[in-house]
């Protein structure tokens, strides 16, 4: 008697690993040419910044330089006065990402861990801030800041900075605070450890990756930072590098090359984070939410 059971053909196991396989090699092969796009402008760049006005603007605008100009780097530095700016840009963010980390740190705290009737009130406060644009408030603050007698100053860049860099500063913190047990500061709290203490050696030891989180934001956003830049300071000693560059194109002739070597000298603090700090700037972005 005749079986009317089907049989199923079944896939060669050479098969399925030769489709895996070029799987794999597809996806590397997408992942080579999306990175290739990203870098390319970093090279281009770099290429840019060795030409004079007749190579760019001529038919050698992707190419190699013919000539290797490293004139443009002393140019941008000495007449350009990029070493100035890129000075004042460092003092400007370093302060901000230390005042914001310190004041981000023990506002979160506060809110999360003590109990009084108005940390959700004031919670709410501080998230509200993450629906101001932060450019919205220029005319207000420059009015403020010129009353206060305090443009031209680095207190006029850095104050706003550190209150912008608050709300997604406090959103972060207070996510990842939440997480941590709180029976840790409780057996802190019965070895005799004041709440100072317990602030200090536990609690700012557990928040150092979600503080490198925001300071790595609080970076970016003050390093290439420009309208406040440009509208609170006028002094030539005092100007950031956003700002400075953008002053050394000319009312009639602009030479490009060594304006290019300053945007690779701008870019150069940018990638050095990246290299040095490329497994926490992938964490900075998820932690928010995985903590949260």
């Amino acid at each position: 008697m005749e079986s009317n059971v089907m049989t199923v053909p079944q896939m060669n196991p050479k098969s399925k690993f030769n489709l895996k396989k070029a799987g794999k090699v597809l996806l590397s092969l997408a992942l080579a040419a999306y990175a290739i796009i990203q870098v390319y402008p970093l090279f281009w760049l770099l290429l840019f910044s060795f030409k004079d006005n007749n190579e760019i603007f001529g038919g050698n605008v992707l190419g190699l330089p013919e000539i290797w100009r490293w004139s443009n780097y002393t140019s941008a530095l000495t007449t350009g006065d990029v070493g100035i700016y890129f000075i004042n840009s460092i003092i400007v963010t370093a302060v901000t990402i230390l005042l914001s980390s310190v004041m981000l740190a023990a506002t979160s705290y506060a809110i999360v861990r003590m109990y009084w009737k108005l940390n959700n009130l004031f919670l709410t406060y501080f998230l509200i801030g993450l629906m101001v644009p932060i450019h919205a408030t220029l005319l207000p603050l420059f009015v403020i800041l010129r009353n206060m007698h305090m443009l031209n100053t680095y207190w006029s860049l850095i104050i706003p900075y550190v209150a912008f860099a608050l709300p997604m500063g406090i959103f972060i913190l207070t996510g990842f605070l939440n997480s941590i047990p709180r029976e840790l500061e409780e057996a802190a709290c019965i070895d005799g450890c004041s709440i100072y203490k317990i602030f200090g050696k536990i609690i700012i030891p557990l928040l150092r990756p979600a503080l490198a989180t925001v300071a790595i934001f609080t970076y970016m956003n003050t390093w290439n930072e420009l309208m406040f830049a440009n509208t609170f300071i006028n002094s030539e000693k005092l100007k950031t590098l956003t700002v400075g560059i953008m002053s050394l194109a000319g009312q009639h002739t602009t030479d490009w090359g060594p304006i290019g070597a300053g945007l690779v000298i701008a870019t150069i603090p940018t990638l050095l984070i990246y290299v040095l700090l490329s497994d926490q700037v992938q964490k900075s972005l998820i932690v928010g939410s995985v903590k949260g």
